[in-house]
């Protein structure tokens, strides 16, 4: 059996070197080491999740005992280093003395032996001064980077578009542990039978006020070997979401477009807000991700729900027409850090085209939607390019469609009829919901 600093090793190692996802590689490193105690596996992905998080912070402090530089060490040797410093410095029940010498033991195994001795003094050092910040204050942006490990062109963006406070506020949320948020397959199981079920499972659970379908787990247990998931009960979803999926409002026996579905949570929650009835059809781009929405929708027992291949770019006519459509979107991520560390590792280049393809999917939904129908564009980042300025300009190109006022009860960041939601207001992911009604007689 592996041991558990190892599976963590060699995770964040493949989502460096690949680029993947974080979530992604920490599920199949679980599965694929299914003799893993409860405790190894929270173990792990604190590893995981928590090296990735403080990592700006992390090769600060590396850099202080270390005799090159940071971004010249050798991949194996930095993410050994990076591990061990986590550990020291934010896993307060790892004995320090555990720290420095497994991560000497990790070294050993995984190319970095010549450094051995190395990895020993500079954990000893950093374990005797702890964590440091730079010699300046909250006025200096590399401070700022630093301190709540966060590059310094998230925090500009945020600053501009939300201010000071809140951009801080943010950059300290996407540090906190997400909530694991359910949403109780009503097509199923009323959510108090679920509460019960769950705690047959080990969970524990209790009911969100805003919407009395989603449950929130209040300890750690794994998903997947539980039996409410496999019998189809509920379905992991954040309750931004949900509340994206409350905004559109479909009703029972009508025909909904999904036009980026995949993976498919957002299609679950619609089709048992249909009751299971009506006509949903899902679409993506990859038939990889087809599959996903189709193996979800047959594990929760919907039959409404119709998933298709499709360029959500490009109108085909032979899908016919929809009472309502939702248009969430490929995003740039900014509101889900917390669940996606790697994210905040982006450059800002490679955000600069989102708007444009974002703009052409939402354009392309209206071609599907019926006079009087209703358009729910959504996102998981907070940067208004990709939000408030899509839309916009939707509404100066699009005469015969009008903003709408959705989820009033919810509070507001400024007085537009648009609804962002963020992790230190709301206690949700960061999150953009815009609504828009087409009125008769538009094209």
């Amino acid at each position: 059996m592996k041991n558990p600093r190892q599976i963590a090793f060699e995770a964040l190692l493949k989502i460096q070197r690949d680029g993947a996802y974080s979530n992604l590689v920490v599920d199949a490193a679980l599965k694929e080491n299914p003799e893993l105690e409860e405790r190894d596996r929270a173990f792990v992905s604190n590893l995981v999740y928590g090296t990735l998080d403080h990592q700006i912070q992390i090769d600060y402090n590396l850099g202080l005992y270390l005799t090159q530089p940071v971004r010249k060490l050798k991949p194996e040797l930095h993410t050994v280093l990076r591990m061990g410093a986590y550990q020291l410095l934010f896993m307060d029940k790892v004995p320090a003395r555990a720290a420095v010498n497994e991560s000497v033991e990790l070294a050993k195994v995984n190319k970095s032996r010549f450094a051995a001795s190395m990895v020993n003094a500079v954990l000893r050092r950093m374990a005797e001064q702890g964590l440091q910040l730079p010699p300046s204050d909250e006025n200096d942006p590399n401070y700022l980077a630093i301190k709540y490990s966060c590059p310094e062109w998230i925090l500009s963006l945020w600053i501009s578009a939300y201010g000071r406070e809140t951009a801080i506020a943010l950059a300290e949320a996407a540090l906190q542990p997400a909530p694991l948020t359910l949403r109780t397959n009503t097509v199923k199981m009323e959510p108090d039978a679920l509460i019960w079920r769950l705690a047959e499972d080990g969970a524990i659970s209790e009911r969100v006020e805003l919407l009395p379908e989603a449950l929130i787990l209040s300890n750690g247990v794994a998903i997947d070997r539980m039996t409410a998931y496999h019998e189809g009960l509920f379905h992991v979803q954040d309750l931004a979401s949900q509340l994206c999926c409350a905004a559109l409002d479909p009703q029972p026996r009508e025909t909904v477009f999904d036009m980026c579905a995949a993976p498919g949570g957002k299609t679950f929650t619609l089709a048992e807000r249909m009751q299971n009835t009506g006509c949903l059809r899902a679409f993506d781009v990859y038939q990889s991700r087809v599959e996903l929405i189709r193996s979800g929708a047959e594990r929760l027992g919907l039959q409404n729900i119709y998933s298709y291949l499709s360029d959500a770019t490009i109108y085909n006519e032979n899908f016919g027409m929809a009472d309502r459509v939702l248009c969430d979107v490929p995003c740039s991520g900014l509101g889900i850090i917390r669940r996606k560390p790697e994210i905040r590792f982006k450059q800002r280049g490679e955000i600069d085209n989102l708007p444009d393809l974002q703009y052409r999917i939402l354009c392309n939904s209206t071609l599907y939607l019926k006079d009087g129908g209703r358009l729910v564009y959504s996102t998981c980042t907070l940067n208004p390019a990709e939000n408030q300025g899509v839309c916009d300009r939707f509404l100066a190109e699009h005469p015969e469609f009008r903003a709408i006022r959705v989820l009033p009860q919810l509070r507001r960041i400024d007085d537009t009829a648009y609804l962002t939601l963020m992790p230190h207001i709301h206690g949700t992911d960061g999150f953009f919901i815009a609504a828009f009604e087409k009125s008769g007689g538009g094209a």
